[in-house]
């Protein structure tokens, strides 16, 4: 099953879908964003057509954990995506993810360009690095929910 990483912005939404064993993680480029409801009709024909089966949204805590209001405006938006869909929605803590993005693009190797053009560039890029990391993160703690869960099934089988 494929599932869709989503990071919301204000200007911007990050996308990224894994593979179909819901492994790895890809960046799947950017929506601007056009309101909710034409965020969520453009985010369900993208579903439709690349055949997802869950979404995660990123959810935008306070660094101290607390829930703002652009926390509350995510898990409205999950909820309404997954009442528009039918398909499971939920939501990750995305605290250092744009941080994260932003660091692994400083670092990676590339061409120089004219400042404005390559500023341009980076913040799309980054929503969409954003998007990915939420999802690799997403994947990583299903695996690990899907590895306890098997040694705690093997552990109640033993004698």
């Amino acid at each position: 099953m494929r599932i869709l990483g989503v990071d919301l912005g204000s200007k911007r939404i990050g996308l990224a879908v894994s593979d179909v064993e819901g492994e790895i993680a890809f960046p799947a480029g950017l929506l601007d964003s056009r309101g909710r409801k034409r965020d969520i009709a453009a985010l369900r024909a993208l579903i439709a057509e690349r055949e997802i089966g869950r979404v995660v949204v990123g959810l935008p805590l306070h660094m101290d954990g607390r829930r703002g209001p652009e926390a509350e405006k995510a898990t409205r938006f999950a909820a309404d995506l997954s009442k528009a869909t039918g398909i499971p929605v939920d939501t990750l803590d995305e605290r250092w993810t744009s941080m994260e993005a932003e660091r692994l693009l400083a670092d990676a190797p590339g061409k120089r360009r004219s400042q404005k053009r390559a500023e341009r560039r980076a913040r799309g890029t980054v929503d969409e690095m954003a998007a990915s990391i939420i999802l690799r993160t997403y994947l990583q703690q299903r695996a690990q929910l899907e590895q306890d869960a098997t040694a705690a099934r093997d552990d109640d089988g033993e004698d």
